[in-house]
């Protein structure tokens, strides 16, 4: 604890700006003796954002004023070296005028520092912990990252999306469950889209999502729709259904390295849920992991310590893909097929899906696909690129057209494809109007379907409909391919 306190005076001292709490002074206790160490810090007159949340979600102009503040004090701490590890609302402290400043540096990973915990040990809040570090990867600026686009997700929205009754299950969620689309967000939503995905290299850096919170206040004020300033080609489009699927299950990439807000989806696997079972095991709880709802005790008051491109947006509610919207405009999308001028309406019905499958077919030249999530407005795939090539590209349909969105990633060999012709679609309406009965959702705000393998049913082909509304009551019912119900799961 001791040598925590003096890594987390240190982390702040290196700092010098106005979005990290000023340190004054450190008092270290003479050697040989039981004293613990004091810091000085500056006295910020105000709450943390974890009190300011409790009256509700905040104003959207607040909100990406508050990301901005606090993103520009994270790339203060990146260029000096320091991740802080544990972004939460409990260590935001609001000043009087509205300005956010950034503390509780306590498990900061200090360049060449060493490390403080026993391998194996899980650091941080489970809801805002980024899923790489929740599988053990450490050292990257873009779980801070992961951390800010959750805690503003919560600030705008008002809920939290993979919030679970146990820190366990909380980790588990982040991991894998899908990230209902934002929609009480306006042009925040596509940022946030771009930014919880499950896959760190996909993510925006710093400079990118600054210039994407930018682009979005400019929207706010201009009433508009968000602008989408270009991106380094690098970050490529975000990933699909969670792998993105509105903020969906995973995130990351099907079944392999990386890949619904679309939710870009990071596996979980079979090892992955045995070492998390077996630090809870042996450990009693996961070390050090702060308590729910916000996890906890950090900071309060003063500083007391303790799409593709060019996809205009969803409407009406529906769960939008995480990589599907405000993508650069250097993504490529010339490779198109399907009647242009289709008919609007929910594509949540077997003969729209059906029109979707063709039109993918004619595009890639199969049904077989890793996974593919459909949602009122639009339906996302990945789809192999060849037979027996081990890696798969990202395909939209909307509006009538199906189109390449980008590329995707590998496929884990030991996961069969699905052919989707295969599914019963024709129990898809059944499907809804019982997920709808079972999960007590009256007025619905999200609806999506995930077709994809089902790691705890050996594999075997799921159809998942998911289901909110605007408190974000709901979860999802797991059936198998020919429709029939295997389990509920409520949220």
């Amino acid at each position: 604890m001791r040598a925590r306190a003096i890594r987390e005076a240190r982390a702040l001292a290196r700092l010098a700006h106005p979005g990290v709490v000023t340190i004054h002074h450190i008092v270290e206790p003479a050697p040989g003796t039981d004293g613990h160490p004091w810091i000085v810090m500056e006295l910020v007159k105000g709450g943390s954002l974890h009190d300011r949340l409790a009256d509700g979600p905040m104003p959207v102009a607040d909100v990406l004023r508050l990301g901005l503040d606090i993103l520009s004090a994270l790339r203060a701490a990146h260029a000096e070296g320091v991740l802080h590890r544990d972004v939460k609302p409990a260590n935001v402290l609001l000043r009087p005028d509205g300005a956010a400043v950034l503390t509780d540096f306590g498990i900061a990973a200090l360049g060449g520092a060493t490390a403080l915990t026993s391998t194996g040990v899980l650091i941080g809040s489970p809801e805002y912990i980024a899923p790489e570090r929740a599988r053990g990867e450490e050292g990257l600026a873009a779980s801070d990252l992961w951390s800010l686009g959750m805690m503003l997700y919560v600030a705008a929205e008002g809920t939290h999306p993979l919030r679970r009754a146990t820190s366990l299950a909380t980790v588990v969620a982040v991991l894998d469950d899908p990230i209902p689309a934002p929609v009480r967000s306006g042009p925040l939503g596509p940022v946030l889209e771009r930014l919880l995905v499950r896959d760190p290299a996909v993510r925006p850096d710093g400079a990118a999502l600054e210039a994407l919170l930018r682009a979005a206040s400019t929207a706010l004020t201009a009433g508009g729709a968000p602008l989408a300033p270009a991106l380094p080609p690098a970050y490529g489009p975000p990933p699909p259904a969670q792998d993105t699927r509105p903020f969906g299950p995973g995130g990351g990439s099907p079944y392999g390295a990386t890949a619904p807000v679309t939710p870009p989806r990071g596996r979980r696997r079979p090892a992955l849920i045995g070492a998390l079972l077996a630090v809870a095991l042996t450990g009693g709880a996961i070390g050090l992991v702060q308590a729910l709802p916000d996890g906890g005790s950090g900071s309060a008051g003063a500083n007391a310590k303790g799409p593709t491109a060019g996809a205009p947006a969803p409407t009406g509610g529906a769960a939008v893909a995480t990589g599907g919207r405000a993508t650069p405009a250097t993504v490529p999308s010339k490779q198109q097929s399907g009647p242009a001028g289709e008919a609007k309406g929910s594509m949540l019905t077997p003969d729209r899906v059906r029109t979707a499958l063709e039109a993918f077919k004619q595009l890639s030249g199969t049904t077989r696909f890793v996974e593919m999530t459909v949602y009122e407005g639009y339906v996302l795939a990945s789809i192999p690129t060849a037979d027996g090539a081990g890696t798969y590209d990202r395909y939209e349909y909307r509006d009538g057209r199906a189109q390449r969105s980008g590329p995707g990633g590998r496929i884990d060999g030991t996961k069969a494809l699905i052919d989707m012709t295969a599914v019963n679609w024709d129990a898809l309406p059944g499907l809804l109007d019982k997920a709808q009965q079972e999960l007590g959702v009256t007025k619905p705000t999200s609806r999506y379907v995930i077709v994809e393998p089902w790691l705890f049913d050996g594999g075997a082909t799921s159809v998942r409909p998911y289901l909110s509304d605007e408190y974000g009551r709901g979860g999802y019912l797991y059936a198998d391919a020919q429709g029939d119900v295997k389990k509920v799961y409520r949220s």
